[in-house]
Order: structure tokens, then C-alpha cells, then sequence
């Protein structure tokens, strides 16, 4: 039993607003209707005991612990800089 018709895929087509062949919507179509039928399975296994995780497995966090550490002093940043006012460095305005 097909789950997706070819005047189905011919309208998302179109709305997306792409052109096919003949042969290229019916491939679609075939291809469409195979997705769905699996997915038709897959909402068959029962999953009701199963937390739910953006992984299949568990991934290290790349983020370290914040760690309070000394900051560059001023005059040693603007004296590196090409062009400084008090203690901060000068760029050209890029927002009018």
C-alpha cells in the first residue's frame, strides 16, 4: 500500500519548486513510500522504557570548568594595538 502518491511528491516538488522527469517522480515516489514503511516498523517497537538522548552513545563534554584567571593588563594590549584611546583599542566603524 503505497503511503505517498506521485501527485504528492510532484506538489512538494513544486512547492520546493524543483522539476523532474516523469522517470525521476516515479523513482522519487518508490523511494518515498520505502522510507515510509520503514518508518511504519520503527513506530511498531515499543519504546516506552527508553529515556530518550540526542546520542547513541555517550559523548565527552568539550567544554572545561569555567577557572577565574588573571586578564591581560590594558597597556599591554593597547600598546600592541595599531591604534588606541584611554584603554581601549580603536577600529574603523563598520555599522553606519
Amino acid at each position: 500500500m503505497s503511503k505517498i502518491t506521485r501527485e504528492e511528491v510532484e506538489h512538494v516538488a513544486n512547492l520546493a519548486r524543483l522539476r523532474f522527469s516523469p522517470d525521476k517522480l516515479e523513482q522519487f515516489t518508490a523511494r518515498m513510500n520505502a522510507i515510509l514503511e520503514y518508518m511504519e516498523q520503527l513506530n511498531e517497537l515499543d519504546t516506552g522504557g527508553i529515556e530518550p538522548t540526542s546520542h547513541a552513545v555517550p559523548l565527552p563534554t568539550a567544554w572545561r570548568e569555567d577557572e577565574v584567571k588573571p586578564s591581560l593588563e590594558p597597556e599591554k594590549i593597547t600598546s600592541e594595538a595599531p591604534e588606541s584611546a584611554d584603554d581601549f583599542v580603536v577600529v574603523p566603524k563598520i555599522i553606519e
